[in-house]
């Protein structure tokens, strides 16, 4: 994949990045919204491309049919010199995990993107390191942005297919990685799995989905001051980041914005909001997708900013469930019961209610070998939130659904729960 990305980039042409974890639907969806001059995928997916000129395919790996990775080896003969060209877009899909997914087209500059590259290497303090791996899916916005950084300093990049979290520990101390590129799911695994393995890290960058509280102490705890939590969307990129010293402030926090940032928060009718009170962030920076339409991205990400300018999430503007009139964001009550220490992970979601309009409903994953009844966790949760914010029912369940991302899957909770 990294080949042909930086192949297709110097000719042009526009890079699509789609997600490993496609459906067969919506991949066949993409090939009639585009007339893409190229595919390449893997061999296992070459049986969704139906109709789908042949001669535009080119696999990934193959070891008699062409592929990339033959292709890279081809005689002098067959080699051209093109000439460079200015690059094309770079557009990242998001969301589609239930419908169409919506398109991110970036144009790679590197002016528009010093703020962010330099806020990188400051914050994270990551100039004197020599080796990063990136966990994360490159055809995720943050995972390719942190490739194309460590490509210009001139790191060593270490990738893999697919993420094992013993696989991973083994890399890491194999190649005795400095940086690594997480999601938080991905750092508790690495942990769970062995600890002593990523003793070499000084630099854990996290982003992609919330941090747990209780992550960010065990993070501290067995390998120190090397946590930094990272906040941005495939729309308007990086924006705002935390820091191991941000972190002690608060576990909770995303931090503060970076250089070339503007954000302001409003609520459902435009209007900003005062210091401290929720609402909708949007942002504003050079570095954006170009296909906006509006000058201000508008995230769907709900959250506040404190007196000394750090910021906080407390949910998503289409998880905002109306109860007896009051606005409740389930994450509140979520990024609570992580606190406990019996809970591993937690899932909290809006259902219908006759009574109220609608209540929370928590999923709960208890820590190995922990017991807990839902009265016992009710008993917990009466004295630390109003009575408005009790979920209706608490379930003790053996998994949660996650997306390819790390994140729990709240569509799939909604739709299905866990049967």
């Amino acid at each position: 994949m990294i080949k042909a990305i930086f192949a297709v980039s110097s000719s042009g042409a526009d890079v699509y990045l789609l997600p490993a974890k496609t459906s067969e639907g919506q991949f066949q969806r993409l090939l009639q919204q585009h007339d893409f001059d190229l595919l390449v995928c893997d061999e296992e997916q070459s049986h969704w491309l139906g109709e789908f000129p042949s001669a535009k395919v080119l696999l990934s790996y193959h070891e008699t049919l062409p592929a990339i990775n033959s292709l890279c080896f081809g005689s002098e003969n067959e080699k051209t010199i093109s000439r460079r060209m200015s690059a094309g877009k770079l557009v990242l899909l998001t969301g589609g995990t239930t419908g169409k997914a919506k398109e991110a087209r970036h144009k790679p500059s590197l002016f528009h993107y010093l703020d962010p590259f330099f806020a990188f290497m400051t914050r994270l303090n990551i100039l004197p390191c020599h080796t990063a791996y990136i966990a994360t899916p490159i055809y995720h916005g943050y995972g390719v942005a942190v490739l194309l950084l460590f490509m210009a300093l001139g790191k060593k990049v270490v990738l893999s297919q697919g993420f094992d979290p013993g696989k991973a520990c083994r890399l890491i101390r194999e190649h005795q990685v400095e940086v690594v590129t997480v999601v938080p799911l991905m750092l508790h695994k690495m942990l769970r799995t062995n600890a002593a393995d990523l003793k070499s890290l000084v630099c854990i960058a996290s982003g992609g989905a919330e941090l747990n509280p209780k992550l960010v102490k065990e993070t501290a705890e067995q390998l120190g001051a090397v946590l930094y939590n990272l906040y941005g969307t495939s729309e308007a990129g990086l924006n705002i980041i935390a820091t191991p010293q941000d972190l002690c402030y608060s576990a909770r926090t995303i931090g503060r914005k970076i250089e070339g940032v503007r954000i302001k928060i409003v609520d459902e009718h435009n209007k900003e909001v005062a210091v401290g009170q929720p609402g909708q962030l949007c942002i504003q920076n050079k570095w954006s997708m170009k296909n906006r339409s509006k000058a201000w991205i508008e995230t769907g990400d709900v959250g506040y900013r404190d007196e000394k300018g750090y910021y906080f999430l407390c949910g998503r503007t289409d998880s905002m469930i109306v109860s007896a009139g009051v606005n409740l964001y389930p994450l509140e009550v979520e990024q609570l019961l992580l606190t406990h220490p019996h809970v591993e992970d937690a899932a909290v979601i809006g259902v219908p209610d006759d009574l109220y309009g609608h209540r929370l409903q928590a999923y709960i994953l208890l820590e190995p070998q922990a017991a807990m009844t839902a009265e016992e966790m009710f008993a917990w949760l009466r004295p630390r939130l109003a009575r408005y914010q009790q979920p209706r029912e608490i379930l003790i369940v053996d998994r949660l659904p996650y997306t390819h991302l790390g994140k729990v899957d709240r569509k799939l909770l909604l739709r299905d729960g866990i049967k």
